[in-house]
């Protein structure tokens, strides 16, 4: 504990609450930000939905963790972290980090080539653990992409330009979201790629079956009168949906791209290497 801080019973309730979801999202090994966190506790009808519920969320959330109530390491702010060299006491140890990082290229024999993007950085403790499973390139474009990231990504895809590519995208159900993964398609083919950008979420089938939290559309967005002539006033965000959905979603869209056996082989190829490595280096 740090610091000492007396609550009101109504947010030693709050904070109960607030631990159960954070031990069911840890026996998942997924960390959340306090915008995921609050989400969760509208949808369940706890809160209402305004910016005054968040602010009180996210200083009741800060409090807690400084006093102790609440592990620091259940939640994270993915806009501030920091890069710190890789360091090793010795060369085995540095062998050793080697050996685990051994993989091979195990979309060489398949007919897509992959790449997930998502405009919210926040979401990427829960799509990493996916994307990585299964040797996908993550993106976090956050919001309209300039023009060397675009560049940058072109150069990428075109590297595989041998296969059927496909680019897998998550956004806001809003003014701007709902844009992104068009202008993204347009720039990428400007660039002469020839890539399939689908959006596997935010949908409007996803919010009528998921029902997350809405919001209203900002009206100084350039875009709003044509996405309230569409949708509505109402708009969503991407990361009001439950990581477990999210995770089951990006799963399940990027196994449609996939050979599962080839891909297998490919991993039992990296064990025998291991393994043969591991028996030279035994007999040294």
């Amino acid at each position: 504990m740090i610091r000492d801080i007396k609550f009101q019973k109504a947010s030693l309730q709050l904070l109960d609450k607030i631990k159960n979801i954070l031990q069911e999202y840890e026996r998942q090994e997924i960390t959340v930000t306090t915008r995921q966190l609050y989400y969760q506790l509208v949808s369940a009808g706890v809160i209402a939905n305004t910016q005054s519920q968040y602010k009180k969320i996210s200083t009741l959330l800060t409090n807690a963790r400084y006093c102790g109530i609440i592990n620091w390491e259940n939640m994270e702010d993915r806009t501030r972290k920091p890069i710190i060299p890789n360091t090793f006491t010795n060369v085995p140890e540095l062998w050793e980090a080697a050996k685990n990082s051994y993989h091979l290229y195990r979309w060489e024999r398949q007919e897509y080539y992959v790449e997930l993007w998502t405009e919210k950085d926040a979401l990427t403790s829960v799509i990493v653990p996916i994307t990585q499973k299964y040797q996908v390139p993550m993106v976090v474009n956050r919001g309209y992409g300039s023009a060397s990231s675009m560049h940058e990504s072109a150069e990428r895809f075109l590297k595989h330009e041998n296969k059927i590519l496909i680019l897998l995208y998550l956004g806001d159900h809003d003014a701007s979201g709902m844009d992104m993964d068009r202008d993204i398609q347009e720039r990428l083919n400007e660039f002469g790629v020839d890539v399939q950008t689908i959006r596997i979420g935010l949908t409007s089938e996803q919010v009528q079956e998921y029902k997350p939290p809405e919001n209203l559309t900002k009206e100084k967005d350039t875009r709003a009168r044509g996405y309230i002539e569409k949708y509505g006033e109402s708009c969503w965000e991407v990361d009001a949906l439950k990581p477990e959905v999210l995770q089951e979603l990006i799963e399940s869209s990027i196994l449609q791209y996939l050979d599962l056996e080839e891909y297998e082989k490919i991993k039992e190829q990296e064990q025998k290497d291991l393994m043969k490595y591991k028996l030279e280096e035994e007999h040294e």
